[in-house]
């Protein structure tokens, strides 16, 4: 069974080694980020601090902070089942009275087990009121130089106004008072898409902000699924059991039953006001830009919630692994639309969106570059900034292999691609104008005589399968 809720992963984690209980009282303000860097870049272990100074809510940091705690919470070790079972989906064939025959038919039984569950209460539903405040809450800030104090692992719910398909999606939220915060949702994210349509409609955006939850719908929430995909759905494909969900009292919108803490409210996308500086997770402040205002006007929770968080800052931090989660579930995806595509990696240094390798299984003169051009048209890979592709045989996790193939394979003036004025990713802290930079490709597949590649090809050096197989037998009796 999936795991339900964070009192559930903490008991978990628990069990398995992968939490620590911290008694000693703790400041929000500062103090529990930095203890949660050290734990993070020392890869330690997810931390629940019990004592947070003028709270009774305890904080949960570094849950998700390694691919152990990822398997635990998600149930599986190999992640591109997720993506996978998304393909199936698009592969079957919908037959005639589809309504009526669908429980004959266990693929789409299946299917239909995905879908979210409403329910007329459930555990967050405990405690509500219309009188809420962010006082409440022990909201922290991360770095110095932060402007205030920032909401970072709150899951935004809203829906597209118009075909009220519903998003979840991870949006840093800087507190200015005790109902108002700002929303930093970036152009080319879903919910920012959202608020424009309802700004061109002269109509506020109703937005809740979701604390905690299962495992598979925070992963759904930072996910970039494809295009129309309803998040929930998502996070019910994930998990293959469809999550139960509430109506909020103050605004029209479903949130899982199962959250620590629900914040309702709107955005008002005419009201713009100055948010940050915020310590990033590019290792840069981002510079102070008009966001969005959200307004508070409900609150609902369990009796005893956790307030569940995450600091971000030079890589690698807890997001990483994260991000290597959504990287292997999504190589099935892309492969459906590159079939050529052997292998996919983001390394964690290059913050996702910065960089990423792909090997191929290359068959034709200028594949790489088809693939690169492709790439750069499928929805949050638009914004990565550098893309390297490598042979089959090039493992794109290591990325000494990969420097291998780029300096014996690619020729700068003739395998480096550069194409000025594209969209880039709103922290980019090198990009010369916001949300407007440029992409660099490197093809560092073996290249041919069609690509101008005129000299004999040379041969890897590689040892005999004779003699492997003679030290393999011997090896113990070397002493080595």
């Amino acid at each position: 069974m999936p795991i339900e809720d964070i009192n559930q992963l903490i008991t978990e984690l628990e069990k398995q080694n992968e939490l620590k209980r911290v008694k000693t009282e703790v400041d929000p303000d500062l103090e529990i980020a930095e203890i949660l860097r050290r734990t993070m870049y020392a890869n330690g272990p997810a931390v629940l601090f019990e004592n947070v100074k003028n709270y009774d809510m305890p904080v949960l940091g570094n849950a998700f902070g390694s691919m152990k705690r990822l398997e635990i919470g998600l149930e599986m070790s190999d992640f591109t089942e997720i993506g996978q079972r998304i393909v199936d989906m698009t592969k079957m064939d919908i037959p005639s009275g589809f309504l009526n025959k669908i429980k004959k038919l266990p693929e789409l039984s299946k299917m239909t087990e995905a879908f979210p569950k409403p329910e007329n209460n459930g555990p967050v539903t405990e405690i509500t009121s219309s009188n809420a405040s962010f006082s409440e809450i022990p909201i922290l800030k991360s770095w110095p130089d932060d402007a205030g104090r920032f909401i970072t692992l709150g899951l935004v719910a809203t829906k597209h106004p118009e075909t009220n398909v519903r998003n979840l999606g991870v949006f840093r939220m800087q507190i200015i008072d005790d109902t108002h915060a700002l929303m930093h949702w970036q152009r080319h994210k879903r919910g920012a898409h959202h608020g424009e349509i309802s700004k061109d409609r002269g109509e506020n955006i109703p937005a809740a902000i979701i604390i905690g939850g299962d495992p598979a719908t925070i992963f759904a929430s930072i996910a970039p699924v494809p295009e129309g995909l309803d998040k929930y759905l998502f996070a019910g494909i994930t998990r293959k059991k469809g999550i139960k969900t509430v109506k909020c009292k103050t605004i029209d919108l479903e949130v899982p039953a199962n959250a620590e803490i629900v914040l309702e409210g709107y955005v008002d996308p005419n009201d713009m006001r100055d948010e940050g500086p915020f310590g990033d997770h590019t290792g840069y402040y981002t510079p102070v830009e008009p966001y969005p205002t959200f307004t508070l006007t409900g609150i609902m929770r369990r009796k005893n919630p956790t307030y569940v968080t995450t600091v971000v800052g030079k890589p690698i931090l807890e997001d990483a692994y994260v991000g290597k989660v959504i990287e292997q579930s999504f190589l099935p995806l892309i492969r459906m639309f590159h079939p050529e595509v052997v292998n996919f990696s983001m390394p964690a240094a290059g913050w996702f969106q910065g960089f990423a390798i792909i090997s191929i299984k290359k068959k034709y003169p200028g594949q790489a570059k088809k693939v690169m051009m492709g790439l750069w048209g499928m929805g949050q890979l638009s914004l990565t900034k550098i893309f390297v592709v490598v042979d089959e045989d090039i493992n794109v996790h290591d990325i000494n292999d990969v420097i291998w193939a780029i300096t014996t394979r690619a020729d700068p003036a003739r395998d480096t691609v550069i194409i000025n004025n594209t969209p880039t990713d709103t922290l980019d802290p090198a990009s010369p104008l916001v949300n407007l930079g440029s992409k660099m490709g490197i093809d560092a597949t073996q290249k041919t005589k069609e690509e101008g590649y005129n000299r004999e090809i040379q041969k890897p050096v590689k040892s005999d399968d004779k003699t492997k197989s003679i030290v393999d037998s011997k090896w113990l009796s070397y002493g080595l």
